[in-house]
């Protein structure tokens, strides 16, 4: 009888590294060898993930966090997360910490949260918005209209269905602006 390939990776990803590490690999077989070897692979990638913390970890802010099940890598979005801020020239650091364990299970073990200094929380935010997330909302907008009649569409006005985002950035310009005057500085 074959084991199961799926039981096989679920059960190797529960194990702590030292227990994975006391497997002796040549008493597997084939399949449950393959599972072993990918389950190591998988935990070398996440510790090179892992960074040294950089000087600026105790100012840090967070500007994105995932929750994940016991030894899983990074999750997509994080990873692109972080891979965009690097783009951006934005310092960041991908940490990942235990949550406290509680008595309902599965539940996520892990948190990836990805780190930046402090003073540069507001951009990376808005760089994330910006070449991760808007993706998403145009993409969900996009869905969302094509459902509308055409009469609903023509009443439609984005500046109203988002007047939120339109206000955010009329009032941060103008805080920006009245600080500037302020300083009386000329830019």
């Amino acid at each position: 009888m074959q084991p199961d390939p799926e039981y096989l990776r679920q059960h190797y990803a529960s194990l702590s590294d030292e227990a994975l590490r006391a497997i002796d690999r040549e008493e597997l077989v084939e399949t449950a060898q393959r599972c072993y070897d990918e389950e190591l692979q998988r935990r070398e990638q996440t510790s090179h993930t892992v960074e040294e913390k950089p000087n600026w970890i105790d100012e840090a802010s967070e500007v994105f966090a995932r929750a994940d099940m016991p030894g899983t890598a990074p999750a997509p979005d994080i990873t692109n997360a972080r891979d965009a801020l690097e783009a951006a020239g934005i310092p960041c650091y991908l940490d990942l910490s235990e949550i406290p364990e509680e008595e309902a299970a599965p539940k996520p073990t892990h948190l990836w949260r990805l780190m930046v200094p402090g003073n540069l929380n507001l951009h990376a935010a808005s760089v994330l918005e910006r070449d991760v997330f808007n993706a998403d909302l145009e993409a969900e907008w996009r869905t969302h209209l094509e459902t509308l009649s055409a009469e609903e569409l023509r009443a439609m006005n984005p500046h109203v269905v988002f007047c939120g985002l339109f206000d955010r950035i009329e009032r941060v310009t103008r805080a920006y602006d009245e600080e500037v005057a302020r300083r009386k500085l000329s830019l």
